[in-house]
């Protein structure tokens, strides 16, 4: 498993001043009355959202595995610009060394910023040496204005024009300014919905981990929550799910009424049932040498994020890493959906037997043009206005009506004007 990266910066302590500011700041500039994590979260791929590919318009990239974060860049009344991540646990953690310039003017700060992505290790294939990035991918709020309404490829034009290119101008022109940067800064190349065997050839390249797709509905807005309209794409045997773990020792045979914490104990996953409670879900399977390293690690393993994946041959859990990174588990809701994932999931040559189709039907929706709105009355066409009626030996463009609205006289008109202009009979 590759290297999950620790959150850089100084946490913003909890229930401080500075913490609640910057809270009612992000919720200000989200729109929304909670200040609760205000970034997407995507839903399980399965068979049925073949369909959906076919039907409507989405965006493909590859899924880092990483830390999901978004960062913030916060000016005040003084205009002066701060820098903060926000992690799933909505912890905030306060960045110095970085600056954005204006896309206008790079002499002043750009605005209050929101923007979704994923830090990552890339690891040089030739030296081994790790540098930590920020993977940019989405853009909620872009120099004081919420885009969240507005479809993906807007969305993605701001994170590209408004964000990414003149802090890469300044790099660029002034390379020094890197030296003191917590990471550095990319933003995800993402292809249309079709070119998903395109993405997986790329995948070879890419320096960090990468363990699927994520298809992003074009035409859709940006959701504070779990959004239908993000699908997250694994091959079937590879789909896992966070539990919180809890280990049962049994008892002591010289003391029953203790545990026997150098026995092998039970390692129960509970599944998260919302606020504070958790029900018991299954059971995940150690190995006995995997409990030996475990004891030696020192390491706490009990009431911990773990996630696991299901082994079809042996049929149970097997841990692949902790997720501290997150607060609680999957919602006992995602679990179902991750589980019907598993079991009616879409192996990857699957996946890429329907890309002529999607392509096909991607093009004909793009031959058509986009449907009319559907919340915009029907006009009806206007009468032509009497002045035009009275008019003799002219054709009237109902056209020149509709777009433009009544006719302004003229002083020159053969209907209205004057008979003789400049000495000249009209």
């Amino acid at each position: 498993m590759p290297r999950i990266p620790d959150i850089p910066g100084n946490r913003v302590p909890p229930r401080s001043e500075q913490d609640s500011w910057v809270r009612d700041q992000v919720a200000r500039l989200c729109q929304v009355d909670s200040r609760r994590f205000p970034g997407s979260q995507p839903v399980s791929f399965t068979k049925s959202d073949l369909a959906k590919l076919e039907t409507q318009d989405f965006w493909v990239c590859e899924k880092s595995d990483g830390v999901r974060v978004l960062l913030l860049v916060s000016t005040d009344h003084t205009n002066t610009q701060m820098v903060f991540l926000i992690d799933r646990k909505n912890d905030y953690y306060e960045l110095s060394g970085l600056y954005f310039p204006h896309h206008k003017n790079p002499q002043l700060p750009l605005q209050n910023t929101i923007v979704d992505g994923e830090l990552v290790y890339d690891v040089d294939p030739r030296t081994n040496h790790e540098t930590m990035r920020f993977l940019a991918f989405d853009c909620l709020v872009v120099d004081g204005e919420n885009i969240m309404h507005r479809p993906l490829d807007k969305r993605y034009g701001r994170l590209q024009d408004y964000f990414y290119k003149p802090f890469a101008k300044m790099k660029k022109d002034h390379p020094q300014v890197t030296q003191n940067h917590p990471f550095d800064i990319r933003v995800k190349p993402i292809q249309f919905s079709y070119a998903a065997e395109m993405v997986f050839g790329e995948m070879v390249n890419l320096q960090h981990g990468s363990d699927g797709l994520i298809y992003t509905c074009v035409n859709a807005p940006y959701i504070p929550a779990t959004d239908s309209n993000i699908l997250k794409w694994k091959p079937p045997s590879e789909n896992s799910i966070d539990f919180k773990l809890v280990l049962r020792f049994p008892p002591d045979l010289d003391n029953p009424s203790q545990p026997d914490f150098h026995a092998k104990p039970i390692f129960l996953l509970h599944v998260w049932c919302g606020d504070t409670k958790y029900e018991q879900y299954d059971q995940m399977y150690v190995e006995d040498d995997e409990w030996e390293k475990m004891k030696s690690s020192g390491e706490q393993y009990d009431d911990r994020i773990v996630e696991v994946h299901w082994d079809p041959a042996h049929k149970h859990w097997r841990m692949m890493r902790f997720r501290d990174d997150k607060p609680n588990g999957n919602h006992k809701s995602i679990v179902d959906k991750i589980i019907i994932s598993i079991a009616d999931g879409v192996e990857k040559d699957g996946l890429l037997e329907r890309s002529n189709s999607i392509r096909t039907a991607w093009k004909a929706r793009a031959a058509r043009g986009p449907p009319p709105p559907s919340n915009v009355p029907m006009q009806t066409t206007p009468a032509i206005p009497h002045h035009a009626n009275s008019m003799s030996g002219w054709a009237v463009s109902l056209d020149s009506v509709l777009r433009y609205g009544r006719l302004a006289t003229s002083k020159w008109s053969k209907v209205g004007g004057p008979l003789v202009v400049a000495g000249m009979n009209r």
